[in-house]
């Protein structure tokens, strides 16, 4: 009996995918940070994870990971969007969930291999 990986593992290496994605898109607002005109960009979550969360049986798609502009909280005279301390929170908590995602990962791999091993 062969094991599906794309089964066992459930929506955890997109979520884990979507990290990375996200982190080059914040990082690149940080770095921007001083940048006249730079509109800040983010990626959202929820809208990509429904996307991979209805499919059933079906070859992994790529994921929908177009960024979208994002709104400041305070504008600034040069034009650019971006929020040094907004911008440094988002980073930490989407390292943060990084982490959360591949110790998932982590998990279900162990519970994999316990399972082969039959303990």
């Amino acid at each position: 009996m062969a094991i599906s990986f794309e089964n066992a593992l459930g929506v955890h290496p997109d979520a884990l995918n979507f990290r990375v994605q996200r982190s080059k898109v914040l990082a690149s607002n940080l770095a921007n940070v001083d940048t006249p005109g730079y509109l800040a960009r983010d990626l959202a979550f929820e809208s990509v994870m429904k996307n991979t969360s209805s499919r059933v049986d079906t070859p992994p798609p790529q994921l929908d990971v177009s960024a979208k502009y994002r709104v400041p909280y305070q504008n600034s005279k040069t034009g650019n969007t971006v929020e040094l301390g907004v911008e440094q929170a988002k980073f930490a908590q989407n390292n943060m969930d990084f982490q959360t995602s591949l110790t998932f990962m982590n998990m279900k791999f162990s519970g994999l291999a316990k399972a082969i091993e039959g303990r």
